[in-house]
């Protein structure tokens, strides 16, 4: 592996073309979006320092089914080419399950966020995405502009400013100049739906398995 930088609002990946690397988030986060063909985005998940971007690279001359932008900017992020990434599984062993058990749990959260998005509130998946991520960031206070939230809500820049005024009138964070800041956390935790403690149990179960097969030997 090779250590690089992740700089906000960087492409790593685009959609359609080779995967040449697999990347782990040594911390910050990064958004899998889908690109319309109008070139508009939506965000299907995220991914931070728990996950990988580019396991696909498993397959011999795979492509990225979606487009990977930075979110949450980071000077440590592990590359490993796909070359080594396909090496290191085809050895079947502990870096194998481990990898095994993230893509069964990512898949997992790529299917609540879906049902997320379909009958949930504006409201609930705002609380729920900055729950994400501040989790990522592990700070309170974090970047985001008004264009990623339309793209990440899949809403116009006017409900933008309806939905995170909400918020910010309940006193449950601050917005301004394109900052975050998460004033009470237990009650945006309220505010968000069940997706979010869903997803993040998911997640750790990936790393819980790995502590229950140290603690039986």
């Amino acid at each position: 592996m090779e250590i690089v930088p992740l700089t906000l609002k960087e492409i790593i990946q685009k959609a359609d073309d080779p995967v040449d690397y697999v990347y782990f988030p040594g911390g910050g986060f990064l958004s899998v979006v889908t690109v319309l063909e109008d070139g508009g985005m939506v965000e299907v998940t995220t991914v931070g320092r728990e996950g990988a971007v580019g396991v696909s690279a498993a397959l011999d001359g795979a492509t990225a089914d979606a487009a990977t932008i930075v979110q949450g900017e980071t000077d440590v992020c592990y590359r490993m080419t796909a070359k080594a990434f396909r090496q290191e599984m085809a050895r079947r062993g502990a870096f194998y399950q481990l990898l095994t058990r993230y893509t069964h749990a990512f898949v997992g959260v790529i299917m609540q966020s879906t049902a997320c998005n379909a009958v949930h509130s504006i409201e609930q998946r705002l609380a729920r995405w900055l729950l994400m991520a501040r989790d990522r960031m592990g700070s309170d206070q974090f970047t985001l502009t008004q264009e990623f939230v339309a793209m990440m809500l899949g809403a116009n820049r006017s409900t933008v400013t309806i939905v995170a005024g909400t918020l910010q009138k309940a006193g449950l964070i601050t917005y301004r100049r394109g900052r975050v800041s998460v004033l009470d956390r237990d009650k945006l935790e309220s505010a968000s739906c069940e997706c979010y403690q869903t997803a993040t149990t998911l997640l750790q179960s990936v790393t819980a398995e790995d502590s229950r097969r140290t603690r039986a030997r």
